[in-house]
């Protein structure tokens, strides 16, 4: 018999992940609350459930033989996924190392006890500890949840009374209700990829994660490889991005730390998650530096050895990935009439991959949110520099008609 593997959540980001299981001839079961999500279909065994409630997942799954359990992309399916393993005695993070990495406040105060840099920082759970809290961090700062994700309740603020008008939101965002004010660093933000290997780190890419003016400024529609960060920076910031995997417990597992090279050399954490990131972030690792990291969580669910091929860079290729947002992105603003065909932008100098995730008749609005992201394209040089332009050009090329 064939091992199975459960999913937890199966939208679009985990769809190529089930098909990858499968392609290793095992049998995949996956759970989502959406009856449509694209990966549900592609499943073995397909479970509508909301993965939030963990009593109704194990009551769901019960039934099922299960040799391994993971998750792509969804932060908040982390946690569920380490209850799963541990009540099943299955390879896991631990259910202490999830809430540390899904859980902001907690991953402050042990990031704080490692003497891993950071920003100021100060919880609040009620509209009484808003001054407090602003007293400790200073302006401007970031305002969002302690457990939420895809930038939902972010925002920037310049005065207590821009909490007032917005910590309603980021309580609202938190499952737990609880939010966290954090100093604004200027700089230049980083995406990284950390490989965790029986208590080893293996730092895999650092990329730079650009982001739009305005009121999306917590989305990253641009990522360019290499980070254009260097010398004795680039090397702080792989030393900080090893130290924080290393302060969170996580002995085995693919680390999303996210960190800002300042202009005055230092380098912070903003956070650091336990999965494989959304982004595309899976594909500029495979582009960039050859290395699978839908195979290599796989492998980590099942406990199977990791090798040293599977693990370590295997070449180095500068790229660009450009999101398909709203201006000034690619696209325009509007209810969408017409979307033309993919040929000429995969058609352009360098693009290695693109896709498209727009409906007819949604509308497309100014960039605030992950999911504002429509769609990508990745393009390949020989700089940074070069990718990004072709990028930016062959995403232009996309034909979309509003009304």
């Amino acid at each position: 018999m064939p091992r199975t593997v459960l999913f937890v959540g199966a939208g679009r980001h985990q769809r190529r992940a089930i098909l990858h299981a499968k392609e290793l001839g095992l049998r995949v079961a996956a759970i989502d609350r959406n009856p449509e999500a694209l990966g549900l279909q592609e499943a073995d065994v397909a479970r509508v459930v909301d993965f939030a409630n963990l009593d109704a997942v194990l009551r769901e799954t019960a039934d099922l033989d299960v040799d391994g359990v993971l998750t792509v992309s969804a932060d908040r399916a982390v946690p569920i996924v380490a209850a799963i393993a541990e009540e099943r005695g299955l390879p896991g993070i631990g259910v202490a190392t999830a809430h540390l990495m899904t859980h902001k406040i907690a991953m402050r105060r042990r990031l704080a006890e490692a003497g891993v840099p950071q920003p100021r920082w100060a919880a609040i759970r009620t509209l009484s500890e808003r001054r407090r809290a602003a007293d400790e961090v200073g302006f401007p700062a970031v305002l969002k949840p302690a457990d939420s994700g895809g930038q939902r309740g972010l925002f920037r603020v310049e005065s207590v009374d821009d909490i007032d008008a917005h910590l309603h939101e980021a309580l609202n965002a938190s499952p737990t209700g609880e939010a966290i004010l954090e100093q604004f660093v200027e700089g230049i933000e980083m995406n990284g990829i950390v490989i965790a290997r029986n208590g080893d780190a293996i730092p895999l890419t650092l990329s730079d994660r650009l982001r739009p003016p305005g009121i999306g400024f917590g989305v990253g529609w641009i990522h360019v490889y290499p980070a254009t960060t260097y010398g004795e920076q680039l090397a702080e910031s792989e030393r900080v991005a090893v130290h924080t995997v290393h302060a969170l417990g996580l002995r085995t597992g693919i680390a999303f730390p996210q960190l800002i090279a300042s202009p005055d050399g230092r380098v912070l954490v903003v956070e650091c998650a336990a999965r494989i990131p959304g982004g595309q972030m899976a594909d500029l690792v495979r582009h960039a530096v050859g290395v699978d990291l839908v195979d290599v969580q796989i492998r980590m669910a099942l406990g199977d050895e990791l090798p040293d091929e599977l693990v370590h860079p295997r070449f180095e290729q500068p790229l660009a990935i450009r999101f398909l947002t709203a201006e000034p992105g690619p696209l325009p603003t509007g209810r969408v009439k017409e979307i033309g065909p993919l040929d000429k932008v995969l058609a352009f100098p360098g693009v290695v991959q693109a896709d498209v995730y727009l409906q007819i008749g949604e509308t497309i609005r100014p960039v605030r949110l992950d999911g504002d992201r429509r769609g990508y394209v990745i393009a390949t040089a020989e700089t940074n520099l070069e990718a990004l332009r072709r990028a930016e050009a062959a995403a232009r090329l996309l034909d979309v008609e509003v009304e």
